[in-house]
């Protein structure tokens, strides 16, 4: 009994770190986009409108490069600790700061100047979650807006929060799933990138060389190994996310007309 509460604790692993990761990481993400791609419409509206349509996509991959940068080792350490196994029983798996410390350790020195060049390992495989990450949001957003806009259409002008709600949680799921199933080969790369052990060959890897490799190794199918609970995962994961920012907007929003 004991063995299957401790197996099916193991399927959480990680949790703590993708909260972690998960609330700086949206409250840089969405209001920052919301910020570009404001800042942009009303730009190219007054000054090049045939681009007005491109502002999702570009507004998208600044906000998601900002927020990628600045969370990324907790990012890492989130996978570490999803990806590696226990070495030994009984002993609990580190946290969120004893895996990072982990990943210092081996590359650390008495020289303060080298230590500080050495603390990049925090942002090992960085080149590929951008790579990901970048084309991921161009895509979702791209998809996200203009189906967000008939559907919000359709339920008119007096739309409550449920409306909103729904309409959201629907554009985000339909264009969350289609951009993780496009960028899963990238999501592999990173993921092979960031459980090496070894700090050496982590630092000379490359998004592109991990491509080639993935693929030497397993073709087609390697490249797009765990496509159905990546998509499985993430649509429903950019529906609620943008679809709960989206209600607080209005809340917020509405909330503040009663108080004028």
């Amino acid at each position: 009994m004991a063995n299957l509460v401790e197996g099916f604790a193991r399927l959480w692993r990680g949790t703590n770190a993708s909260l972690a990761l998960a609330v700086p990481t949206v409250g840089i993400y969405m209001p920052c986009y919301d910020i570009f791609r404001d800042s942009m419409e009303e730009f190219t509206t007054n000054n090049a409108p045939t681009l007005t349509p491109y502002v999702p996509l570009v507004a998208g991959v600044f906000a998601r490069s900002l927020a990628c940068i600045s969370c990324y080792p907790i990012e890492l350490a989130r996978t570490r600790m999803q990806a590696f196994k226990e070495t030994k029983s009984g002993i609990k798996p580190a946290g969120v700061w004893k895996t990072l410390v982990g990943v210092i350790n081996p590359v650390t020195s008495t020289n303060c100047i080298q230590n500080l060049q050495n603390y990049r390992i925090l942002w090992t495989g960085l080149s590929s979650q951008l790579a990901r990450d970048v084309p991921f949001s161009a895509i979702c957003w791209a998809t996200l807006e203009p189906i967000r806009r008939e559907l919000l259409v359709s339920v008119g002008d007096e739309a409550g929060a449920g409306s909103i709600l729904g309409a959201n949680f629907a554009a985000g799921f339909v264009a969350g799933s289609i951009a993780a199933a496009v960028t899963c080969p990238l999501d592999v790369a990173k993921t092979r990138r960031q459980i090496e052990k070894d700090p050496v060959k982590s630092l000379e890897m490359t998004t592109r060389k991990t491509l080639r490799e993935i693929w030497r190794d397993g073709g087609m199918k390697g490249l797009f190994a765990g496509l159905g609970p990546r998509v499985g995962r993430t649509g429903p994961s950019v529906g609620i996310v943008v679809s709960f920012y989206e209600v607080v907007k209005f809340a917020l929003h509405y909330r503040h007309e009663d108080h004028e």
